[in-house]
C-alpha cells in the first residue's frame, strides 16, 4: 500500500477544503481534521479554527492551489473548444435535419446568444488592437 498524504483536498465550488490526514493512532484508522478552506476564486485560503499551518502544508497548499487553477483554466479552454463545435454542429443541424417547427423552437434563442456573443467578441478584439504592444 503506498503511503498516505499528509493533506486531503476535498473539492468544492470555487476551491477546497483542506484536512490533514492521520493515521497515528490506536486503531490505525484514517483520522481528517479540517485545518483550512481553499478559495481559488481569490487565490487565497484561511485556516479553520485555532489551527496553525506548517511552513510545509503552507507550501503544499500553495502549490496545489496552483495546480488547481491550471487544470480549471485548462478545462475552461476545453469548453470554448466544445463550444465551438457545438455552434458547427448545430448549425449543420439547422441546414440539414432542423425541422420548421424545431427551428421556431429555438431560432430567436440562438440568435441573441450569438449575437451577444458576438458583440462581446468584437469588442474586446477592437480592445485588443486599439491597445500598444
Amino acid at each position: 500500500m503506498t503511503a498516505l498524504p499528509d493533506l486531503y483536498f476535498r473539492i468544492r465550488e470555487n476551491g477546497a477544503a483542506v484536512f490533514r490526514v492521520n493515521t497515528e493512532n490506536r486503531e490505525r484508522r484514517i483520522e481528517m481534521d479540517q485545518i483550512a478552506i481553499v478559495n481559488t476564486n481569490r487565490g487565497d485560503y484561511k485556516v479553520t479554527g485555532d489551527t496553525t499551518l506548517s511552513p510545509a502544508e503552507e507550501a503544499v497548499i500553495n502549490d496545489w492551489m496552483q495546480a488547481r487553477l491550471a487544470v480549471l483554466a485548462a478545462r475552461d479552454m476545453d469548453d470554448i473548444h466544445r463550444a465551438i463545435d457545438h455552434i458547427n454542429l448545430t448549425a449543420q443541424w439547422a441546414q440539414a435535419k432542423a425541422t420548421d417547427t424545431q427551428l421556431a423552437q429555438v431560432t430567436d434563442d440562438l440568435l441573441m446568444a450569438m449575437h451577444d456573443l458576438r458583440s462581446v467578441l468584437v469588442r474586446k478584439k477592437a480592445d485588443r488592437l486599439s491597445k500598444p504592444h
